[in-house]
């Protein structure tokens, strides 16, 4: 397949590029910084800085995960419009390219995260618990997977994965902990009651790969572990695994 990526540089991204690359696909990835996509996503994937670069040389799939990090600072009203811009803003300069195009892909497989539910409190969540959308999370989320759908009227089949937690010691939340952790300053945050719902890297690109290949995948799936655990107990496994207490 010619697989089209956006957020392709991203931690998911570097990864499905490792994993597909691997599988034979031909990967194109667009980029804000084109000239580093070799370096970061490996040297048979190409790096194009505007989409009119693959003018119509087919596709197979359009796989959009661009969008500025969401943890990393406080979500001031600057930053708040940043992330909007970055996933919403994006998501439809991609649909409008696809419109212009004669040749269109058969899927777009679309990111979202499971800040799409809100505070679910202790109540479970599938993929179709209805949306809470009092917060600002809830909010970017539906509207970027608002967003993805309408390609389905450019005939698209499109998948939206809802992700949690992605545990990688190349980068992400686990990552930012370890140093912490390692100097025995890690622990839980505050009662340590919160619900993090976590997937492995492997398991995210094992699912998107997976969504990928089969047909009759459509609409939302999560992208989690079967059963979430409380930050109290995270931290300990934590912990435990790289032999330092948990405060």
């Amino acid at each position: 397949m010619h697989i089209l990526l956006t957020g392709g540089t991203g931690l998911i991204g570097r990864g499905l590029c490792a994993y597909w690359a691997e599988q034979g696909h031909r990967l194109t990835v667009w980029s804000r910084e084109p000239d580093k996509v070799k370096r970061l996503c490996g040297a048979t994937v190409r790096g194009i800085g505007r989409l009119e670069e693959l003018a119509e040389e087919p596709l197979d799939a359009v796989v959009n995960l661009a969008g500025a990090p969401i943890a990393d600072r406080p979500w001031s009203s600057k930053r708040k419009a940043l992330l909007w811009a970055s996933r919403i803003g994006l998501t439809e300069q991609l649909l409008a390219w696809l419109q212009g195009r004669s040749q269109r892909p058969a899927l777009l497989l679309s990111g979202s995260a499971v800040g799409w539910y809100g505070d679910g409190g202790e109540r479970e969540l599938h993929e179709d618990t209805p949306q809470v959308t009092d917060d600002f999370a809830a909010q970017l989320c539906g509207a970027w997977e608002e967003t993805a759908l309408r390609a389905e009227e450019l005939g698209l089949r499109v998948v939206l994965v809802r992700t949690g937690l992605v545990l990688s010691a190349d980068g992400g939340m686990l990552k930012r902990l370890l140093l912490p952790f390692r100097l025995g300053l890690g622990g839980r945050l505050g009662d340590g009651r919160q619900w993090m719902p976590w997937v492995h890297i492997a398991d995210q690109i094992a699912l998107m790969d997976f969504l990928l290949q089969r047909d009759a995948a459509r609409g939302p799936y999560n992208a989690c572990a079967p059963q979430p655990v409380r930050n109290a107990e995270f931290a300990r496994a934590l912990g435990q695994a790289l032999h330092r207490p948990a405060i």
